[in-house]
Parts: C-alpha cells; sequence; structure tokens
C-alpha cells in the first residue's frame, strides 16, 4: 500500500517503513508526525483519488532527526568589471520513518523498530571514525564466546635479501 501526501509544499510518494527527507518539521527526535493532507491512497487492486484530499486518511511516521541539507552554491558575477561573489546555504531539513498508512478503508503498518540513529553517525561508523554509541551496544548485543587458541608450529624465517646475495657468490 502506498500514499502520496503534501508536506512543505511539495508532494511525496510513501510507503509504510520508507524513509523520507522533508523541509522542517518542527519537533525533537523520537517524537510522532502525522500527514493529514493525504492526496492519494493506493494498492496493488486501485487507486483513491482525493478532491482534493482523501478524507479520514493518515500517515503516521517518527522523527529521527532535523539536519542542514547539502549546500547550496550562488555565484554571482558581472563580466569584465572584476566582481565575483560565490555564498552558500544549507537548508534545514527533517528525516522521518514512515510508520503507518490509513485511509479508505485500508491501513498498512510498519513492523520495524525505529532507530534514532543519525545518518552521519552511521557513515562515520561505516568509515571507521566513531566511536560505538550506546545506542550501537544496544542495537548488537556483544555475544561473550570462549576463544580457543590454537598452538601453532614456529614458522622458518626467510633470510634476509643481502645475506642470501652473498651466500649464492660464496658458492660460485
Amino acid at each position: 500500500m502506498y500514499a502520496v501526501i503534501k508536506t512543505g509544499g511539495k508532494q511525496y510518494r510513501v510507503a509504510a517503513g520508507d524513509l523520507l527527507v522533508v523541509e522542517k518539521l518542527e519537533g525533537d527526535a523520537g517524537a510522532a508526525i502525522r500527514f493529514e493532507e493525504v492526496l492519494l491512497v493506493g494498492d496493488e487492486a486501485g487507486a483513491v483519488v482525493g478532491a482534493p484530499l482523501v478524507e479520514g486518511a493518515v500517515v503516521e511516521g517518527t522523527l529521527i532527526e532535523t539536519r542542514k541539507g547539502k549546500k547550496v552554491k550562488i555565484f554571482k558575477k558581472i563580466r569584465r568589471q572584476g566582481y565575483r561573489r560565490t555564498t552558500g546555504h544549507r537548508q534545514p531539513e527533517s528525516v522521518i520513518r514512515i510508520t503507518a498508512l490509513n485511509g479508505a478503508g485500508k491501513s498498512a503498518a510498519w513492523e520495524g523498530t525505529v532507530s534514532l540513529v543519525t545518518k552521519a553517525e552511521l557513515d562515520a561508523r561505516a568509515r571507521g571514525l566513531a566511536p560505538k554509541s550506546l545506542a550501537a551496544a544496544v542495537e548488537a548485543p556483544v555475544v561473550d564466546a570462549p576463544v580457543a587458541e590454537e598452538a601453532s608450529a614456529p614458522k622458518k624465517k626467510a633470510a634476509p635479501k643481502k645475506k642470501a646475495a652473498e651466500a649464492s657468490s660464496e658458492e660460485a
């Protein structure tokens, strides 16, 4: 099941479990969000299109984080005058996990759990730059298993190249 919602002056097609990045919404991480401006609700059987909204339809989600988006560079130039200016802007945005869709006699829910680990922390962990936080310890419990030490035979050391070269010259 899917729905088309309207938020921040834009329209988004969402399904249960989707991760959505929208214009900044008010609230702290973990807050419940409800989108009541649902324009369309559909599934394999067909779609119900609102005029302009589907009555009684609601899309629910959880706010994961509010962050700054990618930098947009603004470059101004007047040719042959030596005038050049560069500025930038980062638009605030919210990341939302869609948890449930209800409307037009249909409903769908996401059975997973919402993790509030930010994308920046996940990226840093993937590159091995950030220590695992308490949230990571809760997500992946450590299993204590005894490690058996294996007795290994001593390895023969290779002769250094200089000595090998001297030995071959003495034999000749």
